[in-house]
This record gives C-alpha cells, structure tokens and sequence, in this order.
C-alpha cells in the first residue's frame, strides 16, 4: 500500500480532516495535508446547521432567524477569509473562504476590491441554481436572498492595515463613511444588485467597520425608495468616543496625522440630515442589528430614545441593559429589530468577533425598539418628498 493510502486511512481512523492536493505529476504521487487550520469551516464553523435540501421547498430553513443570522455571519466570515487566501496565496484547492458559502448553495459572483492596495473588502455571493439542482432543489427557498452583499470589518494584518484604520478614524471623527473609495464602492455595487434582482430579493451584511458600510449604503438606497434588507453585527458607533473620552481624544489626533491621505469629499459627504422629511422609508426599511453589551464599539445602541443613559445607570451596569424594553418608535412604527447578547461579561475580542454570532449556546434577547443611537442614524429617511418613495 503507497504511504500516501496510509496516512489517510490512518487520519480517516483517527477522525481526522484530510485533504488531497495534486502534488509532483513526475513523481506519480499526491500530498496530503491535515487540515486543523482554525479558520477552516469544519473547525471554527457552526455545527448545528443544515444545508439546505429538497426539504427546503417545504418549510423553508431560511425563514427561521436563528437560521438566517448564521448563515449571513458565515458569508461575512467568508470575506475575511477571501483577503486572508489572497494575502497568504492560497491556490483554489487549498483556499479556506468557499468552505464558508459552498454549503449553503451560494457561489462568489464578484469581490470588491480597494484598488489603492489591492484588498478584498466585500463580495457579492448569489444563489447558486446548478449546485441547488444537483441536491434536487428545484428553487429557491423562500425567504433565501437571491444575492447577498457582504462586506468585512477591520483586518488587522499589514496588506490592509492603513486602509482599513483610515476609514476607522473618518467614522469616528465625522459618524460617516460616505468620503471613502470602498463606500462608493459598495454602494454602486449594492445599486446593481437591486436594479438587476429587486431590491426584496437582495442583502446587504457586515461586521464592525462593514457593518457602518452597511448601514450607510442600505441608508442610502432606502432614501431612494429601495429597501434592502439589512444585517449589522456590532455596527460601530461614535458614543464610544464620547464615554471613553481619552480614546476619542487620542483618535482625533491620529485622524489628524492621516486627514491629508484622505478623500477631500469626505466633509462634503457628511450627511445633511436636516432635508426633507419621509416617515414612509422609516416604516419600510428596518436593519437588523446583532449587538453585544461587552462591546464597547457597539453597546450604545442598547440606550433608549429619549434618554440619556438610563439602561447603563442601573446597578447592574451594562449588563442590565440585556433586559432593557424602551418604547417603540413614534405612532408605533419599528426603527429596526435590535438582537442583544446575553452571555455576561465577556473579554472585548470576543465580545466584538464575529464567530460569537453563530454560536450553539447564543441567547439572543430582541428588542423592537428606536434607540437614542438608531434615531440619530436613520433620522434623515424622515426627510424625502413623498414622491421619491418608490419601491422595487
């Protein structure tokens, strides 16, 4: 038996994860390599979720939530992991980030790419027929995004390290991403997307600082009368800046040091919140927010409109807020669907991954509610003539 048969068998016995890869065509031989790399789906993944079957065109998976929410955390997680293949050269056969989008019968259509380093900051990731025909799925699921834009948060590794810090410290200092290249980016893209499937049909996702784009792009073409649904997992927010002061002052001085690499549009992109008012785009667009009270970046939006910290004054401090119930938005209508973590106290990188959000022990407290923080993010949907409101 060749010693390449050997290792597998041996590996297979042992439960091991296995991959073969062409090796030395002269050599008439394969390589094969252990896959333990905690990034691979099998490893880090969720492991109680389903791929979809023929079972789906019954009782579709993806009108479950829970459901939902993971596989979209899953297809961001995918984007990270697209920058990290091109960065560490990964060939097609040994790449890490299909793994996290293949099983679910989607395939990449498109990456976004910052041409000013050459990185990965978004994909657009589409129903994927063939592969849905060949398990006898015959169509889509209901409820299962025909397209899903997707877009990473803050990679903390040298390729992309100075992009993604600079848009970090413009959404600090002005609460807006509309100055920045990848911003536009997404937006075109995002547009495209609705235009080509209908806006009820199409996704837009991120984590972090892909989830401020997110927020800001979904904003934008809700201002048009396209309501795309939406999903932030720990959307930034400047109140950070304003509770830990020493962090903002320091902020302000490093944005200070980069103001000269940026886009002098940038001021001119900050929002005019005061145009015109439109209560048909609040009623209509409501993002789905994935928050967690240890993080700092993003706990904010657990603040109650109309208040002034009331949720964080209790004796229980942020934890308290994980039960916090503030009143819905004016005349009744939802602002947006806020999920709130309820795991205790938790390390900051923790709080703020993204992995946490496929979990098989999350419990989830959801609040339907207009924070002080939502409120002031989506005020300007109030503020469009009537006759803009057009929904495809």
């Amino acid at each position: 038996m060749s010693n390449q048969k050997v290792m597998i068998e041996r590996a297979l016995s042992e439960g091991d994860a296995v991959a073969v890869i062409d090796g030395d065509q002269s050599s008439g031989g394969g390589v094969v390599v252990d896959d333990h790399h905690p990034y691979a789906f099998h490893v880090s993944g969720p492991r109680k979720v389903n791929a979809p079957n023929w079972r789906d065109l019954i009782n579709s998976s993806w009108k479950d939530g829970n459901y939902k929410r993971t596989v979209i955390a899953c297809f961001i997680q995918a984007v990270y992991l697209l920058e990290l293949d091109r960065q560490e050269k990964r060939s097609q056969e040994n790449a890490l980030a299909p793994k996290w989008f293949i099983p679910f019968k989607y395939k990449l259509s498109k990456t976004l790419i910052d041409e000013r380093d050459g990185s990965i900051y978004g994909a657009i990731l589409e129903w994927d027929r063939s592969a849905a025909l060949s398990d006898f799925i015959l169509i889509r699921p209901s409820c299962a995004p025909r397209a899903v834009l997707a877009l990473r948060g803050t990679l903390l590794k040298g390729p992309t390290l100075r992009r993604d810090i600079e848009d970090d410290l413009r959404f600090l200092a002005w609460e807006s991403l509309r100055g920045s290249v990848r911003f536009n980016g997404a937006l075109e893209a995002l547009k495209s997307l609705s235009d080509a499937y209908g806006s009820h049909n199409v996704a837009v996702a991120g984590h972090s600082l892909g989830a401020g784009f997110a927020l800001q792009i979904g904003k934008s073409l809700a201002k048009q009368g396209l309501f795309v649904e939406t999903h932030l997992f720990n959307p930034p927010s400047v109140s950070v800046a304003m509770s830990l002061k020493n962090i903002g002052e320091k902020a302000v001085v490093a944005w200070q040091k980069v103001k000269s690499m940026v886009s002098s549009n940038a001021i001119a992109a900050m929002e005019d919140e005061a145009a015109s008012r439109n209560p048909v785009a609040f009623t209509k667009w409501v993002p789905h927010l994935y928050v967690n009270n240890s993080d700092y970046i993003c706990c904010y939006y657990t603040d109650p409109a109309g208040g002034d910290g009331e949720a964080s004054s209790n004796a229980g401090g942020a934890t308290e807020k994980e039960n916090v119930r503030p009143a819905l938005a004016t005349k009744g209508h939802v602002a947006a669907k806020l999920f709130v973590l309820s795991k205790g106290k938790q390390k900051f990188m923790e709080a703020h991954g993204l992995e946490q959000w496929w979990s098989d022990d999350l419990e989830l407290d959801l609040a339907l509610q207009n924070s002080k923080l939502i409120s002031k993010q989506l005020k300007s949907l109030h503020s469009l003539p009537p006759s803009s409101t057009k929904n495809r």
